[in-house]
């Protein structure tokens, strides 16, 4: 037998959107991990705990893990967490990490695989896929993401301004993930594009307090939010 960590991709945040291959890697798991952030004081369940919660009867069976956002905390609490997880995986164990939208999409799981594998390099790393915030903001808005050639840029609103108005520049559908605070720079980028009639924005999607709208705002959002911003195909030949 062979220990083996699992990333599960458990989709946006509605708990309907987990995949019946993600719930069953869930329900067999020795043990599930979830990540939490490290400013988190209220102690509520995150994103990916609560769609694990929905699904999964033996709760108690789930740990947080936190890691920290911003550096150089961040190093250490990938290590730290990959120490935890390497103890609970054991000789033959089965860990599954919980991880919002897809696990090889900008997840932390990358990165805590790294950490996991130099400290114990015959640990075997699975993935199940997750429905992306894209698909699932896509779907709630009733837009087209993409159609016949056209090409797609995916980057995080971190990556600054510049990235984002040279995507705009060259892409047909750009699509912008986390980084919701910078979001009034971002709004004037997609402006002076004139694409911003094109755009439509998403955050906490699945949840009660959901939102999804037709217009970027011009103003802060939560971390974890989502603009789309597709070809004006009415107006092509």
């Amino acid at each position: 037998m062979t220990a083996t960590l699992i990333g599960v991709g458990v989709g946006p945040g509605d708990p309907s959107l987990l995949t019946i291959a993600g719930r069953d890697a869930l329900l067999a798991a020795d043990a599930i991990v979830v990540p939490v952030a490290e400013v988190s004081t209220d102690g509520q369940p995150g994103y990916a705990e609560r769609v694990v919660r929905a699904h999964v009867p033996h709760a108690t069976a789930i740990t947080r893990v936190p890691f920290a956002l911003e550096d150089p905390e961040r190093r250490a609490s990938w290590v730290a967490a990959a120490e935890r997880i390497v103890a609970a995986l054991g000789t033959d164990g089965t860990v599954a990490f919980a991880t919002i939208g897809d696990p090889n999409v900008y997840s932390t799981f990358s990165q805590l695989v790294r950490e996991v594998r130099a400290l114990a390099p015959e640990v075997q790393i699975r993935t199940v896929p997750g429905i992306t915030a894209m698909q699932d903001l896509a779907s709630r808005s009733g837009t087209v993401l993409l159609e016949h050639d056209e090409r797609l840029t995916l980057l995080p609103i971190t990556a600054g301004t510049e990235h984002v108005a040279a995507a705009l520049a060259d892409s047909d559908t750009v699509v912008l993930y986390k980084g919701g605070r910078r979001l009034p720079e971002v709004r004037r980028v997609i402006a002076e594009a004139g694409r911003l009639g094109d755009a439509v924005f998403g955050a906490r999607l699945g949840l009660p307090d959901e939102t999804v709208a037709d217009a970027v705002p011009d103003a802060p959002a939560p971390y974890l939010s989502t603009v789309l911003i597709v070809p004006d195909r009415e107006t092509r030949p």
